[in-house]
């Protein structure tokens, strides 16, 4: 698409955009009175107009009900996550039953792990990417441990090459290959969250199943960002977070997937009682008897308020899809590099992939021209109404979302950052 200069020609593109409307139905942080440039869907997304009122039904239903909230009511809490999970699966590419709702997600990536890293003392690898975010290198060293392997030789890291910022992905396809058969897990993530890169995550599965390794994605900046296939992609295992793209909350409930053929099977997992087939957990047998789903893995009930407002979210989801927000995605952030071209060229280099199909919401800023420091330049952003974030050691990461941020939010934000600059 040919872009044209000018806040005129940001407020048509505005005026074309058929996802427009949906700006209004989440709560735009304020700056100084007026709605701020909020840039930061990637660490915490906009609250849902409609998150408060589900919470609120659910304190009337625990009010006026009691315990019987679990079973009565249009939303019974026994049942609360399937709906949400139906929603999910729709938009990571899933049949309902291989996800589930629970946990957070640092806590999913251990106990899927406990199933699918299964070390033996020719085959104990895992392969992780050497900048991975710190909660899932810690994950893996754990589980290696606790497996008696020792990370120093069962973690294997992958590096962009020298000079560059992204992985290459045929660097990637040759160090699962390079250490094939002593490779137990790949573990990568959808969407690289310092640079932004899509990860092609259908060839990394079949590049270990080749292999004869098993393969989970952590897909916290990926869910609700881009388009998955996870049952198509025949990936083992992956989880995400719910309150980046997905809306959810600070600390919200997480999702987990597991692939239909793990299903029913007699795999190793940790066993709670919400695990237990639903038509006869009540009966409160001490014989485990697992749900034939991903409910398997779940241990705990649902925590229904914490997971209230992520209902309100996946409404929208439902409605959009993930086609039209790709779509639009990928117009908010090829204008936000023809401005920066335009108006701060040399100045401003995004280390996130140029290739649209590359890269999601997030643009990863690093500041090479002027007199000031990048995070001085991050704090002058703050300062003018722009909430994005900094990632050391020195990035600056924008997320225009296309569910609420316009191509207006877009034009103003560069015309902020040419000011904090110095222009």
């Amino acid at each position: 698409m040919q872009f044209e200069p000018g806040i005129e020609a940001a407020r048509r593109l505005d005026a074309d955009d058929s996802l427009s409307n949906y700006r209004s139905r989440f709560l735009i942080p304020a700056v100084d009175g007026e709605p701020g440039i909020y840039f930061v869907g990637n660490s915490l997304g906009l609250s849902p107009r409609r998150a408060p009122v589900v919470v609120g039904e659910e304190l009337d239903k625990w009010a006026q009900l009691g315990v019987g909230g679990h079973f009565a009511s249009e939303r019974p809490w026994v049942r609360y996550h399937e709906a949400i999970g139906a929603s999910m699966a729709r938009l990571v590419g899933a049949d309902p039953s291989e996800v589930v709702m629970m946990n957070t997600l640092t806590v999913n990536l251990h106990f899927l792990m406990i199933s699918f890293y299964r070390p033996t003392p020719t085959r104990h690898k895992i392969l992780i990417e050497d900048h991975a975010f710190p909660s899932d290198h810690f994950a893996a060293e754990s589980q290696i441990r606790q497996r008696g392997f020792d990370p120093d030789s069962s973690l294997v890291t992958i590096s962009p090459r020298p000079g560059e910022d992204t992985l290459r992905p045929g660097d990637i396809i040759a160090a699962i290959r390079d250490h094939g058969e002593e490779l137990a897990l790949v573990m990568l993530p959808g969407i690289q969250y310092y640079t932004g890169q899509v990860l092609p995550m259908a060839d990394i599965a079949a590049a270990a199943r080749e292999v004869g390794a098993q393969v989970g994605l952590d897909l916290a900046h990926a869910a609700g960002n881009v388009e998955l296939e996870l049952h198509d992609w025949n990936v083992d295992f992956a989880a995400w977070c719910t309150y980046k793209y997905l809306n959810g909350g600070p600390g919200a409930i997480a999702g987990a997937f597991v692939h239909s053929r793990h299903l029913g099977g007699n795999i190793p997992r940790l066993h709670g009682w919400w695990g237990h087939k639903l038509r006869s957990r009540f009966e409160m047998a001490t014989t485990f008897d697992p749900e034939p789903t991903a409910d398997a893995w779940a241990v705990s009930n649902a925590p229904i308020l914490a997971m209230a407002p992520l209902v309100a979210s996946m409404e929208i989801f439902d409605e959009v899809g993930m086609g039209p927000l790709r779509r639009k995605s990928m117009l908010l952030t090829a204008y936000l590099e023809y401005l920066l071209g335009l108006h701060l060229d040399g100045r401003v280099e995004s280390i996130t992939p140029i290739d649209p199909r590359r890269r999601g919401c997030q643009l990863s800023l690093r500041i090479t021209g002027g007199n000031q420091p990048g995070h001085a330049i991050y704090e002058r952003l703050r300062a003018g109404g722009v909430v994005c974030d900094w990632r050391y050691p020195a990035v600056i990461r924008v997320a225009p979302v296309p569910l609420y941020n316009t191509f207006e939010d877009v034009h103003r934000f560069v015309e902020i950052l040419a000011v904090a600059m110095g222009d």
